[in-house]
């Protein structure tokens, strides 16, 4: 009887930047042959994206080898980033991509809900309140009846010790979702396409951080520290490179070996004392119509050979067949037997050798545009015949024998359908609240990225099975330094439009002078930019030249318009279109690209903040030093100053005295060490008459700030105001840092965004002067949020205020008291 195999193995296209086609070793296809025989799953939950317990997640499993995904509440939109400039939505994209990169290395899977991290947060009541906790509990209630775990597990508990609001909240909301899984008339809506699903125990992953302890003796311990001789690693060696993904949050770990003890303290579920799965039976004995399985699947590994992992190909056939899935997917062993089924359809395709991509010779196409296609097919282990190559909207016929380890190349022009959507990140193709993204497709909720659009399908036989592999489309290059790179075949309008900057500023009524850049994303663009005059800016826009001629893809033109303000005018947002063949483009696009993540973009509306700014400031050279990332020095650039940037080599070299007021960037005494080695010399240029304005550093693991900073010592804390319409007072209204040269008063507090100030000076010696004092509700006032001290004949100002996002954002207050700060008066 012949048999046959259809393998459809559908692997996104962002997530793949190595090669596309999915190869296993042969110690690998082992170890996923032993999880065929393991019918048990477990969720960890946590809030963000380096929350979770990496160590924890490999023992289950590659150790226990068990299903195991990791579901992060937020993509961790609201966090600091230590490599670059990207904050908020494209921020979140990247830690996105750093768990993905983490989950490749641990063996878990990931999911998210559509929250949106918004900022620190210091209670649940102000999460839940921001997020919407009945939207939040349905995605975690969705996730846990699609995944279906016989435990969860919570890195944090219900009562506080966590710290931040967001993790109190993720237990909280987990406790809810054990029982609301489980309830039919919780979201009934989603069982349309999901079952009811009671979740057998839920535990909390207790913790020793810090100064805080949680852990006990007497709760359920578990070694996670083994070494598996297949991966050739202990379990803290893969956590290490597991959590060294998050390098935008600068979490670089050591490898850790031998003996690890994790603690456990259960919250729901029949109680245990010696395991998380006591009692739980995770072999296909668990149910009566599988028990035999065991014994297949033991064989199969018994006989498995290393050196000829394609002997195993028969057994593993046979095994698909039993493991297909049946009509009741309510079932639980049905729903073990899809699963198991898809693992086994990997593995046939792993111990077959054949391996095929298909790429493309340019990283992007615009619908209703020609793509030419390269397939490559090469089957290793012996020969196999090929039926056809199905594209995107032709099937080629290609029956022919694919000789033993040669590699064949076809090639394939068609159209992209005019119909094809844009890519982008399927949360951020609408625009979303400041506590939830916007996704009303039910099936997209809890996947961590979009699925591909574009995926090649190669059908044929091997050993009389037949079958069908998709792999995405994708575009490879050769780098002379990176060798092969991939990356995310895009499809784009035919241009987009930026502007150079989010906010522009009408300083004291004068004219603003705006900057977009278009660029062509096929041949022979053209057309003209249409700008959507502000309702509520009474103005005129005038333009040298609105229209763009671009004959090759990828040509850029850049155009300058002036606004000219007329009368009162309110803060506002201006829209940039493209007018092209008769059809309006809105698209901007925004590029991210690191080499520990595949390479990203965000399409978003064209548009930016127009901002009215009354303000006085002083002519004055101003040295910047860069951080771990900001924009404060282009800010400064726009409203007229002369800003240098300062290398080291400048700052070795150069005599400071050039500069009125030298800046520091966020986290700079964090990311740039050598900034000890200058202390003397930045000393000596305020004690000659310079303002050094330091804005925060973080007093951590990552570049603990062991040396001086300013002139006399103080301590960098946690403190922080996160309420950004929080109540400020005034200690000194004479003081310059409020008076000159500009009046501060409360109204200069209006309007900012996500936060006051993080990381606030504390431990304070009399020489430093507080002049603000602020804080959350229910907390004690807070005054170090900014420090200064006269030294010399100049100033010292360390600040936590947020600078690095009210700038951006355009918020008029903070550009006045950061001019104030520039324009402290020299002492003669």
């Amino acid at each position: 009887m012949k048999r046959f195999l259809f393998l459809l193995l559908l692997f996104p296209v962002s997530r793949n930047f190595a090669q596309t086609s999915s190869t296993l070793n042969s110690a690998e296809i082992l170890l996923g042959l032993q999880k065929l025989n393991v019918v048990g799953s477990v969720l960890y939950i946590a809030a963000h994206p380096d929350d979770e317990n990496t160590r924890l997640l490999s023992y289950l499993a590659s150790e226990r080898k068990l299903r195991t995904g990791y579901l992060s509440i937020t993509r961790g939109d609201g966090g600091q980033n230590l490599i670059g400039k990207e904050q908020g939505e494209a921020l979140g994209l990247i830690r996105t991509n750093e768990l993905l990169q983490a989950r490749k290395r641990d063996g878990a899977e990931q999911f998210f809900t559509r929250a949106n991290d918004f900022g620190y947060s210091k209670t649940p009541e102000e999460t839940f309140a921001i997020w919407n906790k009945d939207s939040v509990l349905a995605d975690m209630v969705w996730v846990i009846r699609k995944f279906r775990p016989d435990v969860i597990i919570c890195r944090f508990p219900t009562t506080g010790e966590g710290g931040h609001g967001h993790h109190t909240a993720s237990a909280m909301l987990a406790e809810e979702a054990f029982d609301a899984a489980a309830d039919p008339k919780k979201f009934p809506n989603q069982l349309k396409y999901v079952s009811t699903w009671q979740v057998t125990r839920l535990f909390w992953n207790t913790f020793n951080f810090g100064s805080t302890n949680t852990t006990a003796e007497n709760q359920l311990k578990i070694d996670v520290g083994a070494y598996n001789a297949l991966l050739g690693k202990g379990h803290g060696e893969i956590a290490a490179e597991s959590r060294s993904m998050h390098k935008s949050q600068g979490f670089g770990s050591a490898r850790g070996r031998g003996s690890n003890i994790e603690y456990f303290k259960q919250l729901k579920g029949t109680p245990v004392s010696k395991d998380l799965f006591e009692g739980i039976d995770v072999s296909w004995k668990r149910f009566k119509e599988t028990a035999s399985l065991d014994k297949k699947i033991a064989g199969i590994i018994k006989s498995y050979k290393p050196l000829n992992p394609e002997l195993s190909l028969p057994g593993l056939e046979g095994l698909r067949m039993l493991l297909k899935p049946g009509y009741d997917s309510t079932r639980q062993s049905e729903y073990w037997k899809n699963q198991k089924y898809k693992e086994a359809e990997t593995l046939l395709l792993a111990c077959s050798g054949l391996w095929f991509e298909s790429y493309v010779d340019q990283p992007s196409g615009v619908p209703g545009n020609n793509i030419t296609i390269t397939t490559q097919v090469i089957s290793r282990n012996r020969a196999c015949r090929l039926f056809s190559i199905k594209y995107l909207n032709t099937d080629t016929a290609a029956s022919m024998v694919l000789e033993k380890n040669k590699l064949y190349t076809f090639k394939h022009t068609e159209k992209i359908p005019e119909t094809t959507s844009y890519s982008n990140p399927y949360w951020l193709n609408t625009e979303h609240s400041s506590g939830l993204f916007n996704v009303n497709d039910l099936n997209l909720i809890g996947k961590p990225e979009t699925p591909s659009y574009a995926n090649i399908i190669v059908e044929g036989t091997f050993l009389k099975l037949v079958f069908g592999i998709a792999r995405p489309l994708v575009y490879k290059s050769t780098d002379p330094v990176k060798g092969e790179v991939y990356r995310p075949f895009e499809i784009l309008p035919p241009a987009t439009v930026n502007f150079s900057e989010k906010s522009y500023l009408s300083v004291n009524g004068k004219d603003i002078k705006l900057k977009v850049r278009v660029k062509a994303n096929k041949d022979n663009v053209k057309g003209n930019v249409v700008y959507k005059h502000p309702y509520n800016w009474n103005s005129k826009i005038t333009a040298e030249n609105s229209t763009f001629d671009l004959v090759k893809k990828g040509d850029e033109k850049e155009l300058e318009f002036t606004i000219t303000p007329i009368g009162e005018v309110n803060d506002t947002v201006i829209k940039a279109f493209l007018y092209i063949d008769g059809k309006m483009y809105n698209q901007s696009i925004t590029r991210i690209e690191y080499d520990h993540i595949p390479y990203q973009f965000i399409l978003s509306e064209a548009k930016a903040k127009l901002v009215k700014l009354d303000l006085k400031k002083t002519d004055i050279n101003i040295g910047y030093i860069p951080g771990a990332g900001d924009e404060v020095m282009n800010c400064l650039k726009q409203i007229g100053y002369n800003v240098t940037e300062l290398t080291d080599d400048k700052l070795t070299n150069e005599d400071l005295s050039k500069y009125q007021t030298i800046v520091t960037g966020v986290r700079a005494y964090n990311t740039d060490a050598r900034l000890q080695v200058h202390h003397t010399k930045l000393m000596k240029f305020v004690e000659d008459g310079g303002n050094l304005i330091v804005q925060y550093s973080t007093n951590s693991r990552v570049g603990p700030l062991q040396a001086k900073i300013g002139p006399y010592p103080f301590t960098i804390s946690r403190d922080r105001v996160t309420d950004e319409n929080a109540a400020v007072s005034f200690s000194k209204r004479s003081h310059p840092v409020i008076s000159s040269p500009n009046q501060i008063t409360h109204n200069d507090f209006e309007g900012w965004v996500q936060e006051r100030g993080i990381y606030f000076a504390t431990e304070l010696g009399d020489k430093y002067e507080t002049i603000f004092r602020m804080n959350d509700a229910g907390e004690s006032p807070h005054d170090g949020s900014l420090i200064y001290t006269h030294y010399g004949k100049g100033n010292f100002v360390y600040t936590g205020l947020a600078f690095f996002r009210q700038l951006p954002a355009g918020v008029p207050g903070a550009y006045r008291l950061f001019v104030n700060l520039l324009s402290l008066p020299k002492s003669e």
